[in-house]
């Protein structure tokens, strides 16, 4: 788009299906680096990316040729097409129903960017739900407790 300029920078946080443990650190990385080129595809910038066996954080430069929504369904159905493509799991891999999306001014990227590179050693300290719930807290996010973490029926 001619004339079009923006700096919008999207903190993404999502998770399998009924937060599952099912990201193993013998492919975790991989699947980052898939996610990059997914991010990468849609001419989006990947800034950082990281997260837990049950979740994952992603720092991206976003254009605003595409919906959040748009991009997020990409992400999330490429991904977990790929995992299961590759039988990285036992079972049908799911990402859960939607996702937590934060915006950041450029002074707070670096913050943002130590905050996702250091997710193993924050874990120790409190759990995904904890750190989900602060999340919607900072910025004000009203929200109803029975859509927040899903649980298996």
């Amino acid at each position: 788009m001619a004339n079009t300029y923006s700096q919008v920078h999207l903190h993404f946080i999502f998770a399998p299906k009924f937060r599952q443990a099912l990201i193993s650190a013998a492919w975790e990385t991989s699947l980052y680096k898939y996610v990059t080129g997914i991010v990468e595809a849609r001419q989006h910038k990947m800034i950082a990316i990281n997260g837990m066996n049950d979740h994952v954080h992603m720092l991206v430069g976003f254009r605003t040729t595409q919906s959040i929504g748009d991009f997020m369904q990409d992400v999330k159905a490429d991904s977990s097409q790929w995992i299961n493509t590759n039988r990285f799991c036992d079972s049908r891999f799911e990402w859960q129903a939607g996702y937590g999306v934060f915006s950041y001014s450029k002074s707070q990227v670096p913050d943002v960017i130590r905050y996702i590179q250091t997710q193993k050693e924050h874990h120790r300290r409190s759990t995904f739900q904890e750190e989900y719930r602060s999340f919607l807290e900072e910025f004000e996010v009203v929200y109803d407790e029975r859509y927040i973490f899903k649980s298996p029926q």
